[in-house]
């Protein structure tokens, strides 16, 4: 069954180029113009992916608070910002929301759906047919549900996004092992550059620390990435 796309961008003419590309690539499209339509859309049906520009008609930030009413209905459902906005601030409070991607207006459509297509590849990886014992990823305080896209540490939840989770269990399955940017995106089937890598970590320390003062299992390891340690 194709995967929708919902677009949530005010200009016509950009609008219904992006929706003609991901037709062509075999993706159902749902267009909308404002953040009110969109919201009250998502309300009754989420789609299985979302594009979202940040300014909307006369609304500013449309797009942020839309991301966080999304987040609050799903913490896996992919979303991008597709925008003209490339400042860090925005790039940051994007991903900080809980965005899954951040990309401005003048990406290539080529470089737009393979970013889409790496999202739900990854979504299928652990959808993966194996052993129930294997969809449990366990790493002392940890444990990962591969087949319900759950994470909790020391018994308590942690709402990780489909990039967040990705990440974390890339790191997981080798303790200590350093992971630099390159390595992550290939294990996590995922496009990242280093302020990008640099902000999902934050906000991944920010969520495992709002359970545990003491959380130190992601560790900075200076000039060549990021490591799990017990």
């Amino acid at each position: 069954m194709p995967k929708t796309i919902a677009i949530v961008e005010d200009e016509p003419s950009i609008r219904e180029n992006y929706a003609d590309a991901l037709k062509r690539h075999g993706y159902q499209v749902l267009s909308y113009g404002n953040r009110e339509s969109a919201s009250l859309a998502f309300r009754k049906t989420l789609p299985d992916l979302v594009l979202l520009d940040i300014a909307l008609e006369d609304e500013m930030d449309a797009g942020f608070d839309l991301c966080r009413e999304l987040r609050e209905q799903s913490s896996t459902l992919p979303i991008i910002f597709l925008t003209a906005r490339d400042s860090d601030v925005d790039t940051v409070s994007g991903l900080r929301l809980g965005a899954d991607d951040y990309l401005t207006k003048d990406v290539s459509l080529t470089h737009l759906t393979a970013r889409i297509s790496a999202l739900f590849r990854r979504l299928e990886a652990l959808k993966a047919s194996g052993d129930a014992a294997d969809k449990i990823l366990q790493r002392a305080d940890l444990e990962l549900d591969l087949d319900r896209f759950t994470a909790t540490w020391q018994q308590h939840p942690i709402d990780l996004t489909l990039t967040e989770f990705w990440i974390v269990h890339a790191l997981a399955m080798r303790p200590g092992h350093v992971k630099n940017r390159e390595q992550l995106m290939q294990d996590a089937s995922i496009f990242v550059d280093d302020s990008t890598i640099t902000s999902h970590i934050k906000r991944i320390r920010k969520k495992f620390e709002s359970v545990d003062d003491h959380f130190e299992s992601i560790d900075t390891v200076y000039g060549m990435g990021y490591r799990w340690k017990e």
